[in-house]
């Protein structure tokens, strides 16, 4: 059976030693700034994502605001282009915030929670820069700064050793279709994953030569042809964790021809949409960082139960019972 390397306690103390450690290398790593950020935004603003386009975000009113729909945000990709204008930033300067997040619509297992913790982050680049070339670098200084990370958890916990392979193996999705081509999706990264350990996937979001996309992918804030995800091997899943969805942003072409694809054209009204055709918006890349995934990666967990506080189904309960798992 399964046992925790720490017990609560410990396990609340590790989770905040990576989290502060984390976030200052990859801040140093990055030249990112940290902000406050928002828990919601209104609707009509366009400024929510809806992730892999079908997700629905909570909503409520508020008695001051008249009768404007507000949204709990489900990631802050697009208010962190606007934001980076608003404060100025300049090119190779960006920001990072602790996101919250509720996305109820989450089918909840060992790595997914209605509760989202992560860092949202975004840097401003010129146009020149939106190259794969450009995305890779970005990648690997993330790895580095994971890598760190898990130097300060060992010393700390030497009974943990946890040891990530810093190579990153890079591999577009019609790539891994052509790998494993009577896979399913989850079945090409569990294996991929285990042969090279650390792999990003590129290109999430088109439709790949099966007819199908890899995986669904909002069509208004990554360019599908310079985005990705970051996927580590976990021993104790025996299997893929993404911990990071990443990518360079649109820009005019690319979001037109995103929307086009999607039958989404009348995102356009919306003023973060009209920003973009206008070229209002800084060139940008960003993504986010889960939080909790990161600390299951590092603490060698098997429930993203075992390192945040959420709610949870009676089989999860049932399961977390079988499996001996303590949940914060």
């Amino acid at each position: 059976m399964y046992k925790s390397i720490l017990d609560l306690k410990e396990t609340e103390r590790a989770v905040k030693l990576i989290k502060d450690t984390f976030e200052i290398k990859l801040a140093k790593k990055l030249n990112l700034e940290r902000i406050s950020a928002p828990l919601f935004v209104l609707k009509e603003t366009g400024l929510n994502d809806d992730l892999n386009g079908i997700e629905k975000a909570v909503s409520f009113k508020s008695h001051d605001i008249g009768d404007k729909n507000i949204e709990i945000i489900h990631s802050l990709a697009k208010w962190k282009r606007y934001s980076l204008k608003k404060y100025n930033y300049l090119e190779n300067e960006g920001i990072y915030t602790d996101m919250n997040a509720i996305r109820k619509d989450e089918h909840l297992d060992n790595l997914h929670s209605i509760y989202v913790d992560q860092w949202d982050w975004e840097k401003v680049i010129n146009e020149h820069n939106r190259t794969l070339t450009y995305l890779k670098q970005t990648v690997r200084k993330i790895v580095l700064a994971l890598i760190e990370t898990t130097k300060v958890v060992n010393k700390k916990y030497p009974e943990i050793n946890i040891n990530l392979e810093k190579n990153v193996y890079f591999i577009t999705t019609e790539e891994l279709l052509k790998k494993y081509p009577n896979l399913s999706p989850k079945e090409r990264e569990r294996e991929i994953v285990k042969e090279h350990k650390s792999v990003f996937l590129m290109n999430i979001g088109p439709i790949l030569t099966n007819g199908k996309p890899h995986d669904l992918r909002a069509p208004d804030y990554d360019d599908w042809s310079l985005n990705g995800d970051l996927l580590f091997y976990s021993e104790t899943l025996d299997d893929s964790i993404e911990v990071s969805s990443m990518g360079i942003r649109v820009n005019k072409e690319s979001l037109m021809k995103q929307l086009t694809i999607t039958s989404s054209l009348d995102r356009l009204n919306y003023p973060y949409h009209q920003a973009i055709i206008n070229e209002e918006l800084p060139y940008t890349i960003g993504g986010g960082i889960g939080q909790s995934r990161i600390c299951m990666l590092l603490l060698k967990k098997l429930h993203i139960g075992e390192v945040q506080a959420s709610l949870w189904s009676d089989e999860v309960l049932e399961y977390a019972k079988k499996m001996g798992l303590s949940l914060l």
